[in-house]
């Protein structure tokens, strides 16, 4: 229970005010990224299951209404937060799935004060999330065959963002994570090796890799590059060959040249018959850096991804909003200029390969040779079903990656499919809009769709 105080003022003001004029008819809220960001071509969507706990037990705590009474807002407001949960409806985007800009990730049904609280939250973990999964998986991309382990807790803006972190990679392909609690959490595989601290604690590196191989003998990757690389790449020889190790081998290269390292690393212990041992590699890495590797034909078995993926680092954030677009059975819209909205409940519909997917009213019936995106995830505050397991994301993402045109993958200056407006979402809009408002300058958002409309009608 609680955590209705994690959201920002202005939606608490406005549910008071909501309240107190006994506004309790249901709005939609459809939470949407505007644009892309320059170097993504499509994204991923993920934090649903957060965002589901949390309405769930959506509830203000004794001390969260102490709180507010302290604060200043009146006592008839604390009475009417009491009692209030959730208890509206939510469509959304499977965890897994490629969206585009403009698709709703989620849609709210709800008395407009319960769907006004929720707001931040859920914009919270699921642009953030959203981000964190688009960067995992561009990772996973770039990065072939090479194995990939989350190596992001450590650099990650708090530790609940590097339990998210640990949980999108996993979506986006990724094996194995350091992060200890998440992979008990989550049930992922733990990986890890040793710090180059462990190294420095022993007189000598030989005696390090030694007492590491004689005390965790199943986890015996060392690390060979605390001193000299290519000079620990020996001692590794040596000492698996002293001890017999035979099984579970691998040495680990964080930092120099990776691709020359590499290479001369595993002529060193195929030369020694020792080719069952595993290259992993680390340092700084991220898609371009694994997409570098892979082209060059780097012989690397896994590598271990941290900092920039965690942070999502050439893209940190998205252009994420959460609009009303229907109240007390009224579609509604906005005409701020470059923020334009769409009235109405909405559905996506989605055919193979993903070249244009159709931004439709969720009352149109969908085209026969199309999915839809949206499903219903909660109804009347109650999940309609249980958690999934995360192999049910992972396969819908390969599913839809193995969808997407080239351009929206390619890495640099991808293309994303396009997203075309159904003639029912257009006439409505434009309706709507010219009961609000005439003017010049308010028409050029429906105009590109119209445009694109068009362009993909010609096709």
């Amino acid at each position: 229970m609680g955590r209705a105080l994690v959201t920002d003022l202005y939606q608490l003001n406005m549910a008071a005010s909501y309240l107190h004029r006994g506004m309790n008819e249901p709005a939609t809220f459809s939470l949407f990224v505007r644009r892309l960001p320059r170097t993504r071509g499509f994204l991923v969507s993920a934090g649903l299951e957060d965002c589901l706990s949390y309405l769930e037990s959506f509830a203000f705590t004794e001390e969260d209404l102490a709180w507010l009474r302290e604060a200043g807002f009146p006592d008839s407001t604390v009475r009417n937060l009491a009692d209030l949960r959730f208890t509206g409806d939510v469509e959304a985007v499977p965890e897994g799935r490629v969206v585009l800009a403009g698709e709703p990730l989620l849609e709210v049904t709800a008395p407009i004060a319960q769907a006004q609280l929720v707001e931040t939250f859920l914009l919270n973990q699921l642009t953030y999330q959203c981000a964190l999964a688009t960067k995992a998986t561009r990772c996973r991309v770039a990065a072939g065959d090479i194995e990939l382990v989350d190596f992001a807790l450590r650099r990650t803006h708090g530790a609940e963002a590097g339990m998210a972190v640990a949980r999108a990679s996993a979506i986006a392909g990724f094996v194995a994570t350091s992060n200890v609690e998440a992979a008990r959490r989550y049930g992922l595989m733990p990986a890890g090796t040793m710090a180059h601290s462990y190294i420095e604690a022993f007189p000598s590196e030989e005696e390090a890799f030694t007492a590491f191989a004689e005390d965790l003998p199943n986890r015996t990757t060392f690390l060979v590059d605390t001193y000299d690389t290519l000079a620990g790449v020996d001692t590794a020889i040596s000492v698996i060959r002293r001890l017999g190790l035979t099984e579970g081998l691998g040495v680990r290269l964080d930092s120099g040249d990776l691709l020359q390292l590499a290479r001369e690393t595993r002529r060193r212990l195929d030369a020694a018959g020792l080719h069952q041992v595993r290259i992993f590699v680390s340092g700084g890495l991220d898609e371009y850096d694994l997409e570098r590797l892979r082209l060059a034909g780097a012989p690397i078995d896994a590598a271990g991804v941290g900092t920039k993926m965690g942070t999502s680092a050439d893209a940190p954030f998205l252009d994420s909003a959460y609009k009303l677009v229907a109240y007390a059975g009224r579609p509604v819209l906005k005409l701020s200029t470059g923020k334009v909205t769409l009235p109405g409940a909405k559905q996506v519909w989605r055919r193979r390969p993903i070249e244009a997917d159709l931004l439709a009213l969720r009352e149109e019936p969908g085209p026969h040779d199309r999915e839809p995106l949206l499903v219903p995830v909660m109804r009347a505050g109650t999940r309609v079903a249980p958690p999934e397991p995360l192999e049910a994301a992972r396969q819908r993402l390969a599913t839809d990656l193995a969808a997407l045109p080239p351009a929206a993958l390619d890495l640099h200056e991808p293309t994303a499919p396009e997203v075309v407006l159904s003639d029912r979402l257009l006439r409505l809009a434009e309706t709507v809009r010219a009961g609000l408002v005439h003017g010049e300058g308010i028409h050029d958002g429906l105009d590109d769709h119209r445009a694109r409309k068009d362009r993909q009608a010609s096709a």
